[in-house]
């Protein structure tokens, strides 16, 4: 069984996360500059088995595409054709930014930690994943 990996894609940054190959828990990976991230997962995907790609789809409240969608879009498609062979599902990341800063504030992280926006965006990528695996938990 191979990992899943979440990615929370931005304009300048986007963060990773990936499951144990049982797909139990997950696991902040990194994040990177957005315009090396094909790269980066191609490396990733070489010496590791990855069954699935979860990106974050932005929504607004209404969840309708957000304004962010416009991004991400161009990245999924570009991510679909790279690597073909593995699937691409989206998954709702409303509030995931906030609840990675209060995730920062509850571990006690001192303020200039949690200014960091690559962390951030590592913690977002983590929450999206963990809450994709709670929601098909039984399937």
């Amino acid at each position: 069984m191979g990992r899943i990996m979440a990615i929370d894609y931005g304009q300048k940054r986007t963060g990773i996360a990936v499951t144990d190959p049982l797909r139990i828990i997950a696991s902040g990976l990194t994040t990177i500059s957005s315009h090396k991230v094909i790269s980066f997962l191609a490396q990733y995907v070489e010496n590791e088995q990855v069954d699935l790609f979860v990106v974050g789809e932005p929504r607004d409240m209404m969840n309708k595409p957000s304004d962010a969608s416009r991004f991400t879009e161009p990245f999924v498609k570009r991510l679909s054709k790279a690597f073909p062979h593995i699937p691409v599902e989206r998954y709702d990341e409303r509030f995931t930014s906030r609840m990675a800063f209060q995730t920062m504030i509850d571990a006690g992280l001192g303020k200039k930690k949690r200014q960091d926006k690559a962390l951030v965006d590592t913690i977002s990528a983590t929450i999206i994943l963990q809450s994709y695996l709670e929601h098909h938990k039984n399937d």
